[in-house]
């Protein structure tokens, strides 16, 4: 196991979280985040991801590099599945553990917003009504902006 990966088979989460602990850490924060089925009234069939394997690692660390100038003392470990997901997989997780809550909060929610800025990951979504690749990850099925 690697502190920050990209993986083609479901998500151990207990083999990530289980990084992040040690006797100076005394909070422990996960995200993990999931396919879901219904985005704003549009039906996901699944999703399918794909990535630069390299150059998302790379790009994963460079996020824990990050939130350790930020957070000193933060321990984190980021991972991210590729391929055909299914309504409920797990997509990516992340753990963050700092000797205080707040941190781990913070450093937590830093890490997923970076991911969808910097992390060469693309992401298909297969709608009930066609699909489409997605770049960015923090759009949207067309039919779903906000007017």
């Amino acid at each position: 196991m690697k502190q920050f990966e990209v993986v083609d088979e479901p998500i151990d989460i207990n083999r990530y979280h289980e990084y992040t602990i040690d006797e100076k850490q005394g909070a422990v924060c996960m995200f993990t985040g999931h396919v879901r089925e219904w985005t704003k009234g549009t039906r996901t069939v699944h999703l399918e991801y794909e990535a630069y394997k390299p150059m998302a690692e790379k790009k994963l660390a460079q996020i824990g590099e990050e939130i350790s100038e930020r957070w000193p003392g933060i321990r984190t470990t980021i991972v991210h599945r590729v391929g055909k997901l299914e309504i409920s997989d797990i997509a990516v997780v992340i753990v963050t553990s700092a000797p205080h809550r707040k941190d781990s909060y913070r450093a937590n929610e830093y890490a997923i917003e970076r991911i969808k800025e910097i992390v060469p990951i693309w992401k298909k979504e297969v709608w009930e009504d066609g699909e489409e690749w997605m770049g960015d990850q923090r759009q949207y099925h067309p039919s779903l902006e906000e007017k």
